[in-house]
């Protein structure tokens, strides 16, 4: 099981996400203020691992058609999708670096530009 807390850093600022649910393979975690939340997830089925952490964050924000607010999230999420055996967890290691280190290195922008 993770540590309780978990912290994660958005724009240089620390958040702190107390596990607030724990079920069968699953667990939450949310900022006291309940707009970041981190969901940590294990599935398998069919002969295969789904694992899975998802970040999310809600805001409020001015609607530009009638200058009202509203309550907007957005969510990204990294899915490894294994086979029950053939890749050891140092494999799957590298694999998850290699596309950390894609994303960092001016990709992202690309890729919320609408590129592929």
């Amino acid at each position: 099981m993770y540590s309780d807390p978990q912290s994660v850093t958005i724009n240089a600022v620390p958040v702190s996400l107390p596990r607030v649910s724990v079920g069968d393979k699953t667990a939450t975690y949310q900022s006291a203020d309940e707009t970041v939340k981190m969901l940590i997830s294990h599935q398998t089925a069919k002969g295969r691992k789904r694992r899975r952490v998802r970040l999310d964050q809600t805001v409020i924000a001015e609607d530009p058609i009638n200058a009202t607010n509203k309550s907007c999230s957005c969510g990204i999420s990294l899915v490894v999708d294994e086979p029950e055996f053939g890749f050891s967890d140092t494999e799957i290691d590298y694999l998850v670096d290699a596309l950390v280190a894609w994303l960092t290195s001016g990709n992202i922008a690309k890729l919320l530009g609408g590129e592929s």
